[in-house]
């Protein structure tokens, strides 16, 4: 799958929306490509006292639900269709589900695309 077409997946995905008062989803989507090709998506959760969690997260844990663990791609996209790196909690939590994700591919920025391992550059990978 390109990044293109895990571009357009990501933004279809997104929903901004309010949850309650104080909580609200969707304003960033997330799509990964498993290494079965499947593709995996989720949005965020805004809520207070660091309840909610990011888009990655919520496409993580549907890619695990579904019995899978190793990413190939990843994209993350804000409402106003910006593309932008996953946080620091995100790069660690894909590093961390399988021992071979470092060499996930992660779009940026608009047409660039690096890999875990540049965006973890002082991690252990063994």
């Amino acid at each position: 799958m390109t990044f293109e077409n895990l571009y357009n997946i990501a933004k279809e995905t997104l929903n901004p929306r309010d949850l309650s008062d104080t909580s609200c989803c969707g304003s960033v989507a997330a799509a990964i490509e498993s290494e079965s090709g499947k593709i995996y998506t989720g949005v965020c959760i805004d809520a207070p006292s660091s309840m909610g969690f990011c888009a990655e997260h919520s496409a993580i844990a549907a890619m695990i639900t579904a019995g899978e663990n190793r990413i190939v791609k990843c994209i993350s996209v804000y409402r106003d269709g910006s593309i932008f790196p996953p946080c620091g909690r995100c790069r660690e939590f894909i590093f961390q589900i399988h021992k071979d994700n470092y060499k996930c591919e992660v779009m940026v920025a608009k047409d660039k695309v690096v890999t875990i391992k540049e965006l973890l550059p002082y991690h252990d990978m063994n």
